[in-house]
C-alpha cells in the first residue's frame, strides 16, 4: 500500500477514473431526465477525462523533462491541463477546476501523504466554488466540499484512509443532493456531475492499492445506493443534470456587469445610486488612492439594463476592462477577457499583440447542420460542431486570424467551455468575448447588429443586448417520460419549448409549431425567424408563414433550412 502519492498512482487514477466513467456513462446521462435530447453529463465527463488521459500519455515526451517540479507535480499538471482543454459542459469544466486545484497544491509538496491529500482537496473545493458565478448547493460543488471536509476530519497521514474518507463523505453528500435542490427531489435522482465525481474519488482509492482485510465497502459503489434515494423513478423529473446543476438561481437579474472605473469619489457616490436602482448585488470598491482612484464596479442587472449600467460608468468617469456575463455558469463567462486570474499550468506562449491582425475582428459560432453552418459561414464566422471541447474552440479562435474574437456558444451546456476557451486564448494575447447565446436564432440576432465602426467593447454589448432581446423556441421529440410545466410527456411526444422550458406537448408537428409561434408572439414581436431541422416535413415553413400572416399580420417572417439534428424547428422572435 502506498504511503505517499506518486506519478504512477496518478496514471492509475486517471485510467481507472476514465474506465469507471465509461462504465457508468449511460447511467449518468440518464440522470439528466429533462425530456429534450441534451442529457450529456456522463458523455461530457468521459470526454473530459479522455483528454486528461491523453495528456498524461504524453508525459514521457521530451517536453516533460524540461518542465519544473517533481514527477508527481508534472503528472498532475498534465492531467489537469488535459482535462481543461478537453472539458465538455459545465460538469466537465468544474471537474477540470477540481483537478487544477489539486495540481496547484501538489506542485509545492515535497511528499503527498494523507494530510497533504486532504489539503489538496480543500484547494480543489475552493477552486470549484471560485469557478462558479453563483454557487448552488445540491450539485457537484456540495459533493467536492463534503469530500474535502471528510478528508480533513480524519487528521491522518494514511493516504488510502484519507482518500476513503473523502470518497465516503462524497457519496453521502451525493445522496443528500435531492434534499438541497428541489428539481432533483422532484425527479427522484441525484446530481449527475456529483455522481461522476464520486466515481473519480472511488477510482483514486483503488489506485492507492488493494483494500485492507478490515475495510468495509464504500457507500454507493456501483451506483445503486447513491441512486436509490427515492421511491419515485426518474420518470417524474422536471430537469436535472448539466442544464440545471451549476446554473440555478439566475432568474431576475440575469447578467453580471463588472468594470474598472477611473473616477473621483463624488462621481462614484452618484454612480452607486444609479446602479442600485438598476439591479442588485452591487459592489463598488476603490483602491484608496487620493488622486485618480480606480474602482472595481460589480452589479447584477436584467438584460435590458446592461447598457444603462455601462453608460452610468461612462457618465461617472472612464470605465475599462468592461465585462458582461450571464449568471448561469462558470465565473469568468465574460464579454471581455484581459488577463488576470488565468490558468497558470501553461508554459509561456507567443502573444498575438505583435501580429498585424491584432485589431482585426472575428467570430466563432457553435452550430450543427449544413444549412446553419453555411448561414453562419456567410456571415464571416468560423463554425464549430455542437458540444465542442475547449481545444476545438481554441483552434477555431486561432483560425479566425483575428486579435479580437466573439464566441457564440448557442447552447447553455457550451457556455462554460466557451468561457474556458476565452480564458485560455487570452494567454496568447487574443481579446475574446463570450456572448451567452442559448440558440442559433439568438446568434443570428447578435450577428445582425455587428458594426465594425464601433469599438469592440461597444459592439459586444450591442450583440449581447440583441441576443438577450431575442426569445427562442424549439420543437423536438421527447426522449423520456417527464413531468413538465405543460404536463406529463412521454417518449415520442412532440415538445414546444420557449426559452428552454416545455410549454406545449402534442403529436402533430405543424400544430405544435403553430401553437409555439402563437405563444411566443403573444408576448410581442415584429420579426420571426424560422430555422427548419433536418427532418422537418416539406412545406412546414409555408404552413407557419401563412399562419403568422393570418394571425399576426404585422410580424415579418424569415425562414432558413438549417438542417440541424435533434430539433425539428428553431424559432426566434424579436
Amino acid at each position: 500500500m502506498l504511503e505517499t502519492l506518486d506519478d504512477a498512482a496518478v496514471h492509475r487514477w486517471c485510467g481507472g477514473g476514465l474506465a469507471a466513467l465509461r462504465a457508468h456513462q449511460h447511467e449518468i446521462d440518464e440522470l439528466n431526465v429533462y425530456p429534450v435530447p441534451d442529457g450529456d453529463t456522463g458523455t461530457n465527463l468521459v470526454l473530459t477525462l479522455t483528454s486528461a488521459a491523453e495528456a498524461l500519455e504524453s508525459s514521457e515526451s521530451s517536453s516533460d523533462a524540461a518542465e519544473s517540479g517533481t514527477p508527481l507535480g508534472r503528472a498532475m499538471r498534465r492531467m489537469a491541463r488535459g482535462a481543461l482543454l478537453g472539458a465538455r459542459g459545465n460538469s466537465g469544466v468544474i471537474v477540470s477546476q477540481i483537478l487544477r486545484g489539486m495540481a496547484d497544491s501538489f506542485a509545492t509538496a515535497v511528499a503527498v501523504r494523507g494530510s497533504e491529500l486532504a489539503s489538496a482537496l480543500r484547494t480543489a473545493s475552493e477552486a470549484a466554488y471560485a469557478a462558479v458565478a453563483r454557487p448552488v448547493e445540491g450539485t457537484v460543488l456540495s459533493v467536492v466540499a463534503a469530500a474535502a471536509e471528510g478528508a480533513g476530519r480524519l487528521k491522518s497521514d494514511d493516504l488510502r484512509a484519507v482518500a476513503r474518507a473523502a470518497a465516503r463523505s462524497a457519496a453521502e453528500a451525493l445522496a443528500r443532493t435531492p434534499q438541497q435542490l428541489p428539481v432533483l427531489a422532484r425527479a427522484g435522482v441525484v446530481d449527475a456531475g456529483g455522481r461522476g465525481l464520486v466515481l473519480l474519488l472511488e477510482a483514486l482509492v483503488e489506485a492507492l492499492g488493494p483494500p485492507g482485510s478490515d475495510e468495509q465497502p464504500l457507500p454507493g459503489v456501483g451506483g445503486k445506493t447513491a441512486l436509490a434515494i427515492s421511491g419515485e423513478g426518474p420518470e417524474t423529473a422536471g430537469a436535472a443534470g448539466d442544464r440545471t446543476a451549476e446554473m440555478a438561481g439566475a432568474a431576475g437579474f440575469g447578467y453580471e456587469v463588472q468594470y474598472l472605473l477611473d473616477a473621483p469619489a463624488e462621481a462614484v457616490d452618484v454612480l452607486r445610486g444609479q446602479l442600485d436602482r438598476l439591479g442588485d448585488s452591487l459592489v463598488v470598491v476603490g483602491t484608496g488612492d487620493a488622486v485618480a482612484p480606480t474602482w472595481n464596479v460589480h452589479v447584477h442587472v436584467p438584460v435590458e439594463a446592461v447598457g444603462a449600467a455601462i453608460e452610468a460608468g461612462l457618465e461617472a468617469g472612464r470605465p475599462h476592462r468592461i465585462g458582461v456575463s450571464r449568471l448561469d455558469g462558470v465565473r469568468g463567462d465574460r464579454h471581455e477577457h484581459h488577463g488576470g486570474e488565468h490558468d497558470d499550468l501553461d508554459e509561456p506562449r507567443p502573444r498575438v499583440e505583435d501580429a498585424p491582425a491584432r485589431n482585426a475582428r472575428g467570430a466563432v459560432v457553435v452550430a450543427a447542420g449544413e444549412g446553419l453552418t453555411a448561414l453562419f459561414a456567410a456571415e464571416g464566422t468560423v463554425v464549430v460542431d455542437r458540444n465542442p471541447s475547449i481545444a476545438e474552440m481554441l483552434a477555431a479562435i486561432e483560425s479566425t486570424g483575428a486579435g479580437r474574437v466573439v464566441l457564440l456558444p448557442n447552447d447553455d451546456n457550451t457556455h462554460a467551455v466557451a468561457t474556458a476557451a476565452a480564458r485560455e486564448a487570452s494567454h496568447n494575447g487574443v481579446r475574446v468575448s463570450v456572448v451567452p447565446t442559448s440558440s442559433p436564432v439568438q446568434a443570428l440576432a447578435a450577428l445582425a447588429v455587428r458594426d465594425p465602426g464601433r469599438s469592440f467593447a461597444d459592439d459586444v454589448i450591442a450583440m449581447a443586448e440583441a441576443a438577450g432581446a431575442c426569445r427562442y423556441g424549439e420543437v423536438c421529440t421527447a426522449q423520456r417520460e417527464s413531468l413538465t410545466v405543460a404536463g406529463r410527456c412521454r417518449p415520442g411526444d412532440l415538445l414546444g419549448l420557449v426559452d428552454g422550458e416545455v410549454h406545449i406537448i402534442g403529436d402533430d408537428l405543424p400544430s405544435v409549431a403553430c401553437r409555439l409561434v402563437d405563444r411566443m408572439l403573444g408576448g410581442g414581436g415584429e420579426l420571426v425567424t424560422l430555422v427548419l431541422g433536418a427532418d422537418a416535413p416539406r412545406g412546414l415553413d409555408e404552413t407557419l408563414t401563412a399562419h403568422i400572416g393570418q394571425g399576426w399580420p404585422f410580424a415579418e417572417v424569415q425562414s432558413f433550412a438549417g438542417g440541424q439534428p435533434r430539433y425539428h424547428l428553431l424559432v426566434g422572435v424579436e
